[in-house]
């Protein structure tokens, strides 16, 4: 039966949005400054005058915001909220928001003390004395001791295995104190609501962090480990992040995984989305992990920027990569995005103004690719509208000077939509790219290109094809997960339904409880991913449930690789919410020849608890198979964490890197096709891969490494580089680098650097 929730609790809801975490952004264990300080000055010896402008308009922008109208500067707000308090009497509504803004701040044990004490001492008073309501109470105290246990362990003292699920012995909490209060809570609210699945995860969770076997819980609050088997077993990652100087401590954010100074190791450059992150650049120096180069990268005072999105856009042989800003933050959302033009040596200068890119949108995605042609990357800007608050898309073409034109409404892609993923592909293999958007509560599209003698014409052809679902929808690729030729598509879920939900979960909680369901064996959740399978004749089939991804993931970020070189490309997810009670594991998925895929995260090791964001497969050590960078941390100011850097252990399966350079297409090969011919243990197929830095969130090297299984060399090699040219190769042998350059007959193989983490 469900029971109204007081008028107290909605205004706490309304407030706040939903039930969400936080952790002290103060604490760091690796060195690296998660903010800089407000009165810092930045430092702009060397910075061009346009990159200075830029620092100066984010701070100008930035002091502008009410805070109280930000819902995510929980620091700020909590300053203004003390203020209050010491100029009028404390009233139980201002004590309980203090107390919630004392969580997304980072003040754990503060705020769990305080939802208790409210609990105690005000047990008489009529707004406390409902039993949902004190629940609710419950449940909030009990997530921010939980988040206390992580700040005192997890981040203070952080290790290889920290926050990984299974909770590995290594990983047991030192300082329990956290845990212990969280599990005395939820006990106290599963002896009252023992159908609560939020508190009973959570209670089976912090017990893991205590060294508790779930055989000692009360058996109807058992959750058993071995649901979380793996579905084969593989040699797992080892997070090397700390040992390599890696990673960094900070909110949400992205990954772009390049060789930014030419030395032939990939480097970083890390974002995150705090309007005081800075923006990173982390250069490989082989054996000795990586090094901090933001200073000297021109890079000072940039902030912001939940996703950012790798081109060599002005065809000088470098990566340049664009910053994207205001996503999920209605009005003052509107920022400016960056485009970064790299030097060559891994400095950067913000050319955004220049390069007619400058505009004030909530952004999260962007796409390039050479939609007409000509040789020059073009550049897709999705945005974010809301009712009575449009934001069109922009679609940018590159005159091929630095400078590029919005033609969105005169090619039919200046569409209003919460646009949360964008990627290009030629899915209906006529040489021209077309379009694919990920939109958060609403239909996604696919814009189909029917651009011809400079007239540029897209139409939505989604309905049609049967690619416009889920209506909640996050990252988003094109891929050929079957190896056939002919490019899928992937959209990931995010957000459900929340009808028919319990009033006391918030929407990303109720998928979060989905997700755990699935686990104990209910799959049935109104928001799933979508895998479409490409029929060939511009339409596709969902083969979600036949491949075995019909589940609920609540993906944030996301990006597809092969992690066992066995010419699959496989899965690995980023999952969470803001809200603190969406601890679930990240999950990765294996490619089972393109007939199923296999949840693998407990074999390899890779099922972190904390809210993951953009995704990375690169191979940064150059031993021929993919590693994974991953962005961590939450939205709000307290919910840092630690990236993470899984090196992949190897798998005895042959390889090939491969780095292309386009003459007459554009130079980094944005778009090409790569077809590979392979005898693989007497058995021949075909390997295709696209030329992208792949997923919507998250960007993995533009170079090609391409898993090989048991082949002992490439029968063929053939590439189709944009606009339609073909050239092919014969007899290559595997486990090399090799580069190929348009027009040249001849590849060149080479040997960069080796990195022993």
């Amino acid at each position: 039966m469900t029971k109204t929730i007081p008028y107290l609790w909605c205004c706490v809801l309304l407030l706040t949005g939903c039930l969400l975490s936080g952790c002290d952004n103060r604490q760091s264990t690796n060195g690296n400054e998660a903010f800089l300080s407000e009165d810092q000055t930045v430092d702009q010896t060397g910075q061009d005058a346009e990159t200075a402008r830029m620092v100066l308009r984010l701070k100008t922008l930035r002091e502008q915001v009410d805070p109280m109208q930000h819902a995510f500067r929980s620091e700020d707000r909590l300053n203004l909220l003390k203020k209050a308090s010491q100029d009028a009497p404390i009233t139980l509504k201002l004590a309980w928001q203090l107390a919630f803004e004392q969580m997304l701040a980072g003040y754990s044990a503060q705020a769990g003390n305080a939802f208790e004490t409210l609990l105690q001492q005000n047990a008489h008073r009529p707004a406390l004395a409902d039993p949902i309501t004190r629940r609710h109470l419950k449940s909030l105290a009990a997530i921010a001791y939980m988040r206390m246990g992580e700040q005192a362990n997890c981040v203070m003292l952080h290790g290889a295995q920290s926050c990984l699920f299974p909770i590995n012995p290594a990983a047991i909490h030192e300082n329990q104190l956290g845990s212990e209060r969280a599990m005395r809570l939820y006990a106290e609210i599963l002896s009252d609501y023992p159908d609560d699945m939020t508190s009973r995860w959570l209670y089976n969770l912090a017990a893991q962090t205590l060294g508790l076997p779930v055989s000692e819980l009360p058996e109807d609050w058992q959750i058993p480990l071995n649901l979380f088997t793996s579905d084969v077993e593989l040699p797992p990652f080892i997070n090397k992040a700390t040992a390599t100087n890696s990673a960094i401590t900070d909110l949400a954010g992205s990954v772009v995984a390049e060789d930014f100074n030419g030395d032939g190791l990939l480097d970083l450059m890390v974002s995150a989305w705090g309007e005081r992150s800075q923006l990173r650049v982390l250069i490989n120096q082989g054996d000795d992990g990586f090094v901090d180069h933001t200073a000297s990268s021109g890079l000072s005072g940039l902030f912001g920027g939940l996703n950012i999105v790798p081109a060599d856009y002005d065809n000088d042989g470098d990566v340049d990569v664009l910053v994207l800003r205001g996503a999920w933050l209605k009005h003052a959302g509107r920022q400016p995005n960056s485009l970064l033009n790299n030097d060559g040596t891994g400095r950067f200068q913000d050319v955004t103004e220049r390069a007619g890119l400058l505009s004030f949108h909530p952004t999260q995605t962007a796409a390039w690719g050479d939609f007409d042609n000509d040789g020059w990357l073009d550049l897709y800007i999705g945005n974010e509208s809301r009712p009575n608050d449009q934001h069109l898309g922009e679609l940018y073409r590159n005159l091929g000077n630095g400078r590029f034109e919005n033609i969105a409404a005169a090619a039919g892609l200046a569409t209003d939509g919460f646009v949360k993923g964008a990627v290009w592909g030629d899915y209906d293999n006529d040489g021209l790219l077309d379009l694919y958007v990920s939109n958060m509560n609403g239909a996604n599209q696919l814009f189909k290109n029917l651009s011809e003698h400079g007239q540029w014409r897209f139409v939505d052809v989604a309905e049609s094809a049967g690619v416009a679902d889920p209506r909640f929808s996050f990252p988003t690729w094109f891929w050929d997960y079957n190896n056939d030729g002919w490019l899928d598509i992937f959209v990931a879920d995010f957000a459900p339904n929340a009808f028919n939900r319990p009033q006391a979960l918030s929407a990303s909680e109720s998928q979060a409880v989905d997700v755990i369901n699935c686990y104990l064996g209910s799959c049935d959740s109104p928001t799933k991913p979508r895998l479409y399978e490409n029929l060939k004749n511009g339409q596709f089939a969902d083969v979600t449930q036949s491949v075995g991804l019909d589940q609920p993931l609540l993906a944030m970020g996301a990006n597809f690789g092969d992690v066992d070189n066995d010419g699959f490309l496989d899965v690995y997810i980023g999952t969470g919410a803001p809200d603190f009670r969406t601890l679930i594991p990240n999950r990765m998925f294996r490619n089972n020849a393109g007939t199923a895929f296999q949840d693998i995260t407990t074999t390899a090791g890779v099922g972190h608890l904390q809210k993951g964001h953009g995704i990375a497969f690169a191979d940064f050590d150059n031993d021929g198979d993919q590693d994974i960078y991953a962005v961590m941390g939450g939205a709000y100011t307290g919910d840092v964490y630690q990236n993470a850097l899984f090196m992949n252990p190897g798998h005895g399966n042959h390889w090939l890197t491969i780095r292309l350079q386009g003459t007459e297409s554009n130079r980094s090969a944005i778009g090409a096709r790569v077809t590979l011919n392979i005898n693989d243990n007497g058995t021949e197929r075909q390997i295709h891969r696209l030329i992208s830095s792949g997923s919507s969130f998250g960007a993995n090297s533009l170079q090609l490494e391409v898993g090989l299984g048991q082949a002992r060399q490439i029968t063929t090699l053939q590439v189709q580089w944009p606009g339609g040219k073909i050239q092919q190769w014969s007899n290559i042998p595997v486990d090399q680098f090799i580069e190929i350059i348009e027009g040249n007959d001849q590849y060149e193989g080479f040997t960069p650097p080796m990195a022993n983490f």
